[in-house]
């Protein structure tokens, strides 16, 4: 059944912030629109209110043209809703089959009827030509696979409208293409897809027609013919963004950081590495590639002090160092800016403030006998806030009052304004902007040319093959190749990172 969803001058605010002002748009079926804007600008805070997760303060919501009001989710699944979010919502302990089910499980509140999830589970994946094990546990499937799954659930519930959140932020390019072709048959089902993303390249592959929020605001809709990069980042930010990267030849200097033999064994929930050998010169970007899941977050963790090797060895300027704990590694100029934000890099309870300086307590700029200085630590978060452009009202709100953009800017104006000398940067323009996505940019390269050591974990590969110098791939824990990054492209990164290329040791990798 097409459903033909729109809001009407809808606004929502928050202590402080006007997140959603006076918008009105409508989505049509058999049609696929992109929803893009700034960090901040409401387009998440849109989605939440239409699919019943909020209420609106003024407005209404209409679905095909008659006002309805969902108290909750569940309410705008029953009406044929459904709402891919961008962290995953799937259970690790559960099956294929016990997810897809979850909240209509068939059988008796008692027993679960697990032939029939069985069979759920393959009439829904042969529709969508998916192969799916229905006994594997959700822990054990690839992203790839667990984006897929989150698919299938708002499949299985009967959703006519799908609302999805940033959906290929840690999809390998050959998913990413699944992806869109999936989504172009659901389409031509006559299904209504409204699709989150910050990047204008999907947008304008995939997308009928684009709306543009800024600011709360709803600034225009523009169909794909009369769309392109430029003017749609142009209204997104209200001002010309360099949309591609700057990069100066590199001048590499000695090796900074050398990981020789580097291993962690495997444990329940933890990939392994095994013996890593990696080298980073000091002004220089080394891209680290792999799908999620292959050993990125572990090694990170090993540089950042946060997870011991098993063996192997860590080595700063020629002199082996360790163990490393989150204190040594930071007061040796190591920083992480980590893929979690939430999680690892924020206490969101806690005010900008106090966020800006973690780590920094004991500077004693900061404080004395123990004891913070107040006015040395605004002066500090204020400066911090104005230089990297955080979206505020004041250093005194919570972590947890900002979007998930400003998040990210508000870790990477602590971990970079510190200045250190090797730099892990995970994910670092994950859900930002594409206005931030070039400041970040910049301020990568500036960093490379002042002589710091990045490692930069990214699944955007175009970020990747740009900004590196070197891009190495990681798969199943082991370093498989490694290029030039002028001398590969996406094509060929992806088939390493999924294994197709037929890595299985680092000797079968070209060396740059």
């Amino acid at each position: 059944m097409a459903r033909r969803l729109a809001a009407e001058g809808v606004s929502r605010s928050f202590p402080g912030v006007a997140a959603v002002q006076d918008v009105s748009v409508e989505f049509a079926p058999g049609r696929l629109h992109a929803l893009v804007g700034e960090n901040g600008a409401g387009k998440t805070t849109l989605m939440r209110l239409l699919f019943g997760m909020l209420r609106p303060d003024a407005g209404r919501i209409l679905l095909d043209g008659e006002p309805v009001q969902f108290r909750s989710s569940e309410d705008a699944i029953a009406r044929g809703l459904g709402m891919v979010h961008q962290h995953f919502m799937l259970v690790d302990t559960l099956s294929v089959a016990e997810n897809l089910v979850l909240g209509a499980e068939p059988g008796s509140p008692l027993r679960l009827d697990r032939a029939a999830a069985r069979r759920a589970v393959a009439e829904s994946a042969e529709r969508l030509s998916l192969e799916l094990d229905p006994d594997l546990p959700a822990e054990d499937l690839s992203v790839g696979q667990a984006q897929m799954l989150e698919i299938l659930k708002v499949l299985h519930r009967g959703a006519d409208v799908l609302i999805l959140d940033e959906p290929t932020g840690v999809l390998s390019p050959q998913e990413t293409r699944f992806l869109f072709a999936m989504l172009r048959r659901l389409k031509g089902e006559g299904k209504t897809i409204v699709l989150i993303t910050h990047k204008l390249d999907e947008v304008l592959a995939l997308a009928d027609c684009v709306d543009v929020m800024r600011r709360g605001r709803h600034v225009g809709r523009l169909e794909r013919e009369d769309a392109d990069a430029a003017t749609l980042a142009r209204m997104m930010v209200g001002r010309e963004v360099l949309l591609r990267v700057e990069k100066p030849p590199a001048t590499p200097g000695p090796v900074r950081l050398a990981l020789k033999g580097l291993c962690v064994d495997r444990q329940p929930g933890v990939a392994p590495l095994t013996k890593v050998d990696l080298e980073l010169r000091a002004g220089e970007i080394v891209g680290l590639a792999g799908v999620e899941g292959n050993g990125q977050r572990e090694l990170a963790a090993v540089l950042a002090g946060l997870l011991p090797p098993d063996a192997g060895s860590i080595h700063l300027d020629g002199r082996r160092v360790g163990p490393l704990s989150p204190k040594r590694a930071r007061a040796l100029g190591i920083r992480l800016v980590p893929e979690d934000r939430q999680k690892s890099g924020l206490v969101l309870s806690m005010s900008l403030r106090e966020n800006l300086i973690l780590g920094q307590e004991d500077d004693p700029a900061l404080s004395r006998l123990g004891f913070l200085r107040p006015a040395a630590v605004d002066a500090l978060a204020r400066r911090r806030i104005a230089d990297y452009d955080l979206r505020v009202t004041d250093p005194g709100q919570s972590a947890a009052e900002l979007s998930g953009g400003n998040q990210q800017k508000l870790i990477l104006a602590r971990e970079l304004d510190a200045r250190p000398r090797v730099l892990v940067a995970a994910q670092p323009t994950r859900g930002v902007d594409v206005g931030a996505i070039e400041a970040i940019h910049r301020q990568l390269l500036a960093l490379r040319a002042d002589g710091l050591a990045i490692l930069l974990i990214s699944s955007e590969l175009p970020e990747l093959l740009a900004l590196s110098d070197r891009v190495a791939v990681l798969y199943k824990g082991r370093l498989v190749a490694s290029f030039a990054a002028d001398a590969v492209d996406e094509e060929t990164l992806g088939l390493w990172m999924t294994g197709a290329a037929g890595a299985a040791t680092p000797a079968e990798g070209r060396r740059a």
